[in-house]
């Protein structure tokens, strides 16, 4: 089947120009001013007038929560809500139930994503078994079955040893080692950021040491090993810093930050609300600060969302019981487009490549530019107008998101997967 996007300003060897782009079967044919003269060959004509079309967004860091807890999030809606958000590629963590740590969880995992993902899912592995033990698991067998990289996400590990052992078997297999860096030693039933909010809320505080004391730890042994260590949802100012100092020392360390960090402090937390929970936690204006200046420094390499939607029950009333978590493929480029590039923060352009050609480098997966000759994930949002983020909206059935209510620019016009329409909020030709 042949499909043409025709007179979209389009995302093109970082910059942009009105360009058509002729899709036959999964593949972008062809990218040109000139196509018009396919016009007859075609069967589904888009316009793309007054859209911007840029490659596929990729999010290394979801949560789909099938198997296990599918009254939070399914494969099918979480992958959904992706598509909406304009994203093409993923990256589903392990916190399952059978976790991904033997060769039959992670088949199992693997066929579901398969069969009901509306996008491209890349699985991760666990690093240990259960993902909170002390045990590895079998790096080699789980690469071989399809890990594209392996992480604990949602729990830190505790043990130095175990660390330093799990990152000689991802060098082995030469896999990323993605680490959810937290001390639960010093957590001391930390519901939110510590600081004057906290205080002012009677609600226990979370240091931001809980996190830079172990990403110190490991970035020594990340360089004493020479893996690859991925950093999961950057928050504080330390942890940047350290980051930086380790790139310049020749340590491969990537990292990712959250879209709520870079948008929202703890001071945005106005009363006791579990939809303000969320791990890391919202941190100070100083701490967003630094984190954007890592952003635009290349500090940090990528945005990613961690997506983690809930039920409403786990997220209603206090953050002393609520879950730990939001929502965020719906929002994340409406809201940095809003937020960064009207703003003059961020140019459209280095946004893009944040969300996609940088995400698909540091993980070798396919996508993030547009060229002929690959595979035509691509996504097409409408700039100019204004939308606002509406509960009822959601394809996702987490709801859990302190965005909603919010005026945005930026919306997901059409996702097209492997060049299939996944997502299309408005008609075609």
């Amino acid at each position: 089947m042949k499909k043409l996007i025709k007179n979209g300003t389009v995302f093109l060897n970082h910059s942009f120009s009105q360009q058509d782009i002729l899709i036959e079967d999964d593949k972008i044919k062809a990218i040109g001013t000139n196509l018009a003269d396919e016009l007859s060959n075609v069967d589904l004509v888009i316009d793309a007038e007054h859209l911007i079309v840029t490659p596929g967004l990729i999010d290394v860091h979801v949560h789909y929560r099938e198997p296990g807890f599918e009254y939070k999030e399914t494969i099918k809606t979480g992958s959904q809500a992706a598509a909406r958000g304009g994203f093409t590629t993923v990256g589903a963590m392990p916190n399952l139930d059978p976790v991904p740590d033997t060769l039959e969880h992670f088949a199992e995992i693997k066929r579901r994503n398969q069969k009901d993902g509306q996008v491209h899912i890349s699985q991760y592995a666990a690093i240990t078994k259960g993902r909170t033990s002390e045990e590895l698991v079998n790096f080699g067998e789980l690469k071989k079955a399809g890990a594209f990289a392996f992480t604990n996400d949602g729990s830190g590990i505790q043990t130095a040893g175990t660390m330093y052992l799990a990152m000689k078997e991802a060098v082995k297999v030469n896999l990323p080692l993605v680490s959810h860096v937290e001390d639960n030693s010093l957590l001391f039933g930390g519901v939110m950021n510590e600081g004057i909010r906290a205080k002012n809320l009677g609600l226990p505080g979370i240091m931001g040491i809980v996190e830079s004391s172990q990403l110190a730890r490991d970035l020594m042994l990340a360089q004493k090993t020479g893996v690859h260590y991925h950093m999961c949802h950057v928050s504080t100012k330390e942890s940047v810093e350290l980051i930086r100092l380790a790139k310049s020392h020749g340590i491969n360390v990537s990292c990712e930050v959250s879209p709520h960090h870079l948008l929202l402090t703890d001071s945005d937390i106005h009363m006791d609300n579990g939809n303000f929970k969320m791990n890391p936690p919202l941190r100070t204006e100083e701490n967003r600060l630094a984190l954007i200046e890592g952003l635009l420094d290349g500090t940090i390499d990528m945005i990613a969302t961690d997506h983690a939607p809930h039920s409403e029950d786990e997220k209603r009333g206090s953050m002393l019981n609520a879950a730990f978590g939001i929502t965020g493929s719906e929002t994340a480029f409406p809201l940095l487009y809003t937020r960064m590039v009207k703003t003059g923060i961020l140019t459209l352009a280095q946004l893009i490549v944040l969300m996609s050609e940088t995400p698909a480098k540091q993980f070798n997966l396919n996508g993030g530019t547009l060229e002929p000759g690959s595979v035509a994930d691509i996504a097409i949002f409408d700039i100019t107008n204004e939308q606002t983020i509406n509960e009822a909206d959601y394809v996702s059935k987490g709801k859990n998101s302190p965005f909603t209510g919010k005026k945005i620019y930026g919306e997901t016009m059409l996702t097209l997967v492997s060049g299939e329409i996944k997502y299309d909020s408005r008609k075609v030709e």
